[in-house]
């Protein structure tokens, strides 16, 4: 069979070249040229390189209502908040809920009410916090922030990405920023871990555009909740292993967290250390591929507003 033609010249760099980027990078941290952004927890910048880094996968991964969902929500305003001096972009793939229920997680954020009373489900909102809301959310229709809700297939991720980068990236100095919830929920193109090795491709080549970065959410098994996990205390700490597709996600991403509440397993004191777990949200840090070692970091349940806060 004839093979096609291929320009090794295109893909083959010389150790001059790849040197001189390596040097230019340094020199644009040093000189804040180059930054990562900023996140409400200095914990979680301190151990991730400032922030949210170009060029860098991130995996935020739980079990059912550990508050992943609403750490990537807040994050994706966080970068924009707390960021005031660089330009930001954000594309997210909402498909657990509708882009709307996103916005009303920031909303009880932003106003310290819970989504149940925004919502109206016991009783009807009062006028003073509507007209908060009404507020509140004219500000957030000026964020830079663009949403996805329809599940596709991970060649059509890529189409996206691509299109939007073209149209809304390309030629600026814009920070760009991908969410992505989450990666069990991406449409099939064959089994599970096909699916999501192409996925992870997908984001292995994308995180290469400039000043590109990526935070995916993904799910655990339920290794972690069974019973003699529970009971063991040296066994209380997620592993790579509880986490669904693991060895294609960890070899994809830069940096792998999950973030774990204990005491939705009936834990009382957490791990071998007998951490608290009332009211607690701890951050597992399992893959660091730049700063080194893995380490847990602890922080205040206030989900009920959609709040995680450092302590």
């Amino acid at each position: 069979m004839e093979q096609s033609s291929f320009d090794i010249s295109t893909v083959i760099r010389p150790m001059s070249v790849v040197t001189e980027e390596a040097v230019k990078y340094i020199e644009g941290r040093k000189t804040k040229v180059i930054s990562s952004l900023q996140t409400r927890w200095k914990k979680f910048n301190t151990q991730c390189m400032g922030g949210i880094e170009p060029n860098t996968v991130y995996t935020i991964a739980g079990i059912s209502g550990s508050g992943k969902s609403s750490m990537c929500n807040l994050l994706a305003t966080d970068l924009i908040d707390y960021n005031p001096n660089e330009d930001v972009i954000v594309l997210c793939f909402s498909l657990e809920m509708v882009g709307f229920r996103q916005v009303g997680r920031t909303l009880s954020n932003k106003l310290r009410r819970t989504t149940s009373t925004l919502y109206s489900s016991e009783m009807s909102l009062d006028d003073e916090t509507f007209r908060k809301v009404i507020y509140v959310s004219n500000q957030l229709k000026e964020y830079p922030i663009y949403f996805v809700d329809t599940p596709t297939t991970p060649m059509q991720v890529e189409q996206i990405i691509r299109g939007f980068y073209s149209k809304y990236v390309k030629n600026t100095k814009k920070h760009f920023v991908i969410f992505y919830d989450h990666a069990l929920l991406t449409k099939q193109i064959g089994s599970v871990l096909e699916t999501i090795s192409e996925l992870e491709r997908v984001f292995i080549q994308t995180k290469k555009l400039p000043l590109t970065s990526i935070v995916q959410i993904a799910q655990m098994n339920r290794n972690i909740e069974a019973p003699e996990r529970i009971n063991n205390s040296l066994s209380h700490y997620p592993m790579r292993s509880d986490i669904s597709s693991s060895d294609a996600i960890f070899q994809a991403s830069d940096y792998v967290v999950v973030i774990h509440r204990p005491e939705t397993l009936g834990i009382q004191e957490y791990g071998p250390n007998h951490l608290p777990s009332q009211n607690k949200i701890y951050m597992h840090i399992l893959k660091n591929r730049d700063a080194g070692k893995p380490c847990i970091l602890e922080f205040e349940n206030a989900l009920m507003y959609n709040d995680i806060i450092e302590t």
